[in-house]
C-alpha cells in the first residue's frame, strides 16, 4: 500500500476539523466527564484518583475521541477533495451521504429493533449530524486543498 493513493488534505483543515468534531464528542461525553470530576473531588488524594478506574476510563474516552476525530476530519477532507466539492450545498449533500452510509442504519435499528427512548436516539442523531454535515460544511468553508489552484 502506497501513501500516494491517499488524497492530500491541508493540515490546518485536519486540525480545525479535529477540534470541531472533538468539541461535539465532548458535549456528548460530558456526563461521563462530569461523573469523573465529581469522583475526583470526593477522593482523598490526587494519587488515589489517578489510579482509579474512572480516571483511566475518562482518559481512554478522551484519547479515542480525539484520534477518531482526526481520522474522520481527514476522511471527510479527502472526500471533499476527491469529489471536487467546492460549494456549501455540495458539502452538505456529501455530509448527508456520509451520515446515511455510516449512522442512519444504526439509528433505525435503535428506534425500531432495540426500542430505545426517542430522546436518547435524538441526541445521538443530532451529534452525528453535526459530525457529518457540520464537519463537511466547516471543512469546505476553511478549504481542504493543499494547492488551491488544483
Amino acid at each position: 500500500m502506497s501513501l500516494q493513493y491517499f488524497p492530500p488534505v491541508k493540515p490546518s483543515a485536519i486540525a480545525l476539523g479535529t477540534f470541531f468534531n472533538h468539541g461535539v464528542e465532548l458535549v456528548v461525553l460530558a456526563p461521563v466527564f462530569g461523573q469523573t470530576y465529581h469522583r475526583a473531588k470526593a477522593s482523598n488524594t490526587k494519587e488515589e484518583f489517578i489510579r482509579s478506574r474512572e480516571a483511566s476510563g475518562a482518559a481512554v474516552a478522551w484519547g479515542t475521541s480525539f484520534v477518531g476525530s482526526a481520522l474522520q476530519s481527514y476522511g471527510v477532507g479527502a472526500l471533499l477533495n476527491a469529489t471536487g466539492t467546492l460549494s456549501h450545498k455540495g458539502a452538505a449533500y456529501l455530509g448527508a451521504l456520509i451520515f446515511a452510509a455510516t449512522s442512519a442504519p444504526g439509528f433505525l435499528s435503535q428506534v425500531f429493533s432495540e426500542k430505545r427512548p426517542l430522546d436518547t436516539v435524538g441526541v445521538n442523531v443530532a451529534a452525528k449530524l453535526l459530525e457529518t454535515i457540520g464537519l463537511s460544511l466547516v471543512l469546505n468553508w476553511w478549504g481542504t486543498r493543499t494547492n488551491p489552484f488544483e
